[in-house]
């Protein structure tokens, strides 16, 4: 039976402009906004447009993301997620070389399904989408390949790959990550195949297994070749969140009413697999101001403009402003913390001074010390 479209989530990168948020778990299973991880938002995308067939290419530090996705159910997927790590070819191992390469490995899968269409999708952006109206215009403008596209800053460009399109949305020409972008209108990486010509594209010899980023490969070869692609246009909420700094930003936007990404389409729910916590606790002596405070904390001092996940306490005295404390973290007594993300499972210790990348130790027996944070913050 013909599927009419498929999900590849692409979920097996290193990330390590996250630095030490990624060293023991991949990007797509960092804790986001007090109590999600990055990929429950494409996961809950897939879900809320009826996919029900999804493929999560994984590999760097895959079991943390695999016990953590189980089956799907906890998305409502029921059984429709498959997890496809890489896997051994004769006597060699074979690992994705790409995001490209990761789904030609996975060949097989797709046709187990017999799609009409394929989404690749990756599994690192925060952003609600109803993936129905991305078919239905990647449908309606008959085109080889879709790509979802928004406008950045021009100076930001350069981040991107950047396309120029013609008075009907098509594509005429492709750069991934000019040094000189000649437009400001950036793919989101979400690419939409109609899935006999790309098949047959990739199977007429076309360096199949060298082309390995669909990127810097293959949509600039496509295109090159002839095949129809075209832009869609997505205007709302969306953010790559691949450095520290994109995914403080990220989380700080939720302190803000007109870019918080769950005050958009308010019946499109973003699910998560979250154990239950304690109910929180806001001491006498707690100041909370602009802040998002999660199950399971105890808050004794003060938080402001702050995003502080499930299970973390804070001590009389201290001051959190402007950061992010992720999970199960203990922050001591009169500590200040400006503008940092404390990873998980982090004990701060009293007294402590924290800003960015450094961090004070202030004892009443002798001079502050300072060092650098190498492990907590940024």
């Amino acid at each position: 039976m013909k599927t009419k479209c498929i999900a590849m989530l692409l979920a097996g990168g290193k990330g390590t402009r996250l630095k030490q948020l990624t060293s023991h778990i991949p990007k797509p299973a960092v804790p986001f906004g007090g109590r999600y991880r990055i990929i429950d938002f494409v996961l809950s995308n897939c879900r809320n447009s009826s996919i029900k067939n999804i493929g999560v290419l994984t590999q760097y530090a895959r079991n943390p993301l695999h016990e953590y996705l189980g089956n799907g159910k906890k998305w409502g997927l029921n059984g429709g997620l498959t997890l496809l790590p890489p896997y051994q070819y004769g006597l060699q191992k074979q690992w994705y070389d790409g995001t490209a390469n990761a789904v030609f490995q996975n060949l097989d899968f797709i046709e187990e399904h017999n799609p009409e269409h394929v989404l690749i999708l990756a599994a690192d952006h925060i952003y609600k989408m109803d993936y129905n109206e991305m078919l239905y215009d990647h449908m309606n403008a008959d085109a080889d390949i879709t790509i979802a596209v928004q406008k950045v800053p021009l100076m930001e460009a350069s981040r991107f790959g950047i396309m120029i399109t013609n008075a009907e949305g098509r594509i005429i020409k492709f750069e991934e990550k000019p040094i000189y972008p000649l437009s400001d209108l950036a793919s989101m990486g979400i690419y939409l195949f109609k899935w006999r010509p790309f098949k047959e594209w990739i199977e007429s010899g076309i360096n199949k297994y060298e082309n390995s980023d669909f990127g810097h490969d293959v949509i600039p070869t496509m295109l090159m070749d002839g095949y129809h692609l075209h832009a869609h246009h997505f205007n709302t909420y969306w953010r790559d969140v691949g450095t520290i700094e994109s995914y403080w930003e990220a989380n700080m936007d939720l302190l803000k009413e007109e870019k918080n990404v769950f005050f958009e389409k308010k019946n499109w729910d973003i699910y998560t697999d979250c154990s239950p916590q304690a109910p929180r606790y806001i001491s006498p002596t707690a100041v909370i101001r602009n802040s998002i405070i999660n199950e399971g904390c105890k808050i004794y001092g003060e938080v402001i403009n702050s995003v502080i996940f499930f299970g973390v306490s804070i001590g009389h005295g201290s001051i959190i402003k402007d950061s992010i404390v992720l999970p199960f973290s203990t922050i001591g007594k009169n500590v200040i913390i400006e503008k940092s993300v404390v990873n998980s499972n982090t004990s701060i210790l009293d007294n402590s001074w924290i800003h960015s990348n450094t961090i004070t130790f202030v004892r009443n027996d002798e001079p502050p010390q300072t060092k650098r944070i190498i492990t907590n913050v940024f």
